[in-house]
């Protein structure tokens, strides 16, 4: 037994000991096509000589220094290149290592806004259910990812969620467009039953990442939740830690809805996972109400702004720039819907969706009610185990998606150098995979 704790602690990993491009191998020298890029992170791929090589001159220069004494140019040049993504307005960067702490701060940065102001009140922040913010406890806090909350609650701040926009499963049981957008509409219902006073900010997910892989809301959704933060003074905090830096096809996830956030959080693709990165963007009215006010901040942890990183995330940029990677993403992603799409053939695929390079595949008991198998069947697993015997790694989306309980699905959100060969290798798969498990939870199912 390995001395290292996983995440299962019963289970045997792989033990992956290279990759290239769109695969990876393991010690025996299996090929395995990585169709969710390690988890929505590798978007350049593996093994790029470009990454490695801006990687190896920073680290010949400088490894580290502390945020708090010295600037360092690669963070200053991420910085500059990462503003020139973003959405109007948003142009101030704070670096960071990782998604948890990404939203957290985040989080701690909405409460500050608000105080420099005066509005001393304001301190909470409203979610969604079957969200994921992160894992630190004030990012759990904002989570609606019920699976991961449970022994934790007594820990957690008493934050409000709302209901998700995931019209699949209305939890109004309306249909679009007449519902006409009643999960937005809930977040004035939360807010005013709270108390404006007390509500600093609505954090979300322009798509949702694994909590519901690939759920998109309707064109009308974020415009709406825009008018309403508007209204009682409350910020926007899009967590981009998974859409952005080119994922769903844009930028950022939220320039599909034209809506500009007052912070936007990102990790994951911003360094291609060559490197712990992170940022929080701040749009200028957080920014100038900080700097009018105490002009500093004590959001700093130990690898803010760290110069190999920052060295990795400035090469990805501009790799994906030179690449028109975002561009194929978009391509791509249509592509891999549409194939994704045909796996409804199936009768135990229910949806299939998804923006850009961020896809989920639902599994269902019965097409025409919709209804969940039982958790004990353990449908996700048993796809994602086929799925790998073919070669292909998928990820498992969280369990109880539906009701806390029930839901099965998988993520796919592969490098955005994926090929159609390699769509076509990924769908032939998952056909078999769902195949194989049909005939395992068949004699369950009724």
């Amino acid at each position: 037994m390995s001395p290292q704790v996983f995440r299962d602690f019963q289970r045997i990993y792989p033990v992956i000991t290279r990759g290239k491009g769109v695969f990876l191998y393991d010690q025996a020298g299996r090929e395995y096509l990585d169709a969710v890029g390690g988890i929505a992170v590798v978007n350049v791929g593996h093994g790029v000589p470009e990454i490695i090589a801006a990687m190896t001159e920073q680290a010949q220069r400088v490894a580290f220094v502390h945020g708090g004494a010295f600037a360092n140019e690669p963070a200053m040049a991420l910085a500059e290149e990462l503003a020139t993504w973003t959405p109007r307005g948003l142009r101030h960067v704070l670096l960071l290592a990782g998604g948890s702490e990404a939203t957290e701060t985040a989080m701690k940065l909405a409460r500050q806004y608000h105080v420099e102001r005066g509005r001393t009140s304001k301190y909470r922040i409203i979610s969604r259910w079957t969200s994921y913010h992160g894992n630190t406890i004030g990012a759990l806090s904002m989570s609606g990812r019920t699976a991961w909350r449970g022994e934790f609650v007594p820990y957690l701040q008493n934050f409000p969620k709302i209901h998700p926009p995931f019209c699949y499963r209305c939890p109004y049981g309306k249909t679009y467009p007449s519902c006409q957008i009643a999960c937005a509409d809930d977040l004035e219902r939360v807010i005013t039953l709270e108390g404006p006073d007390s509500i600093a900010a609505f954090i979300a997910e322009p798509v949702i990442g694994t909590s519901a892989a690939g759920v998109t809301p309707p064109p009308e959704y974020y415009p709406r939740i825009r008018a309403i933060c508007d209204k009682y003074d409350v910020l926007f905090i899009a967590d981009e830690v998974i859409t952005g830096v080119g994922r769903t096809g844009k930028n950022f996830g939220i320039d599909h809805w034209g809506v500009i956030p007052d912070m936007i959080t990102t990790a994951k693709a911003l360094s291609s996972g060559y490197a712990p990165l992170a940022a929080v963007i701040l749009h200028e009215k957080v920014y100038d109400a900080i700097a009018r006010g105490s002009a500093r901040t004590t959001q700093g942890f130990t690898y803010s702004g760290h110069p190999l990183s920052a060295a990795v995330g400035l090469a990805v940029l501009r790799y994906l720039k030179a690449h028109d990677l975002v561009a194929n993403a978009a391509r791509i992603g249509r592509r891999l819907l549409e194939r994704l799409t045909s796996l409804q053939r199936f009768p135990i695929v229910g949806d299939v969706r998804g923006t850009g390079l961020i896809l989920g595949v639902e599994f269902v008991a019965d097409q025409a009610t919709k209804r969940p198998f039982p958790p004990d069947a353990e449908v996700t697993r048993r796809i994602v185990e086929a799925t790998l015997e073919e070669g292909v790694v998928v990820v498992p989306g969280m369990s109880g998606m539906i009701d806390g309980v029930c839901g099965d699905h998988i993520q796919i959100s592969p490098p955005y150098i994926f090929s159609e060969a390699n769509v076509e290798q990924l769908v032939a798969a998952l056909e078999v995979a769902i195949q194989k498990v049909m005939r395992e939870v068949e004699p369950s199912r009724a």
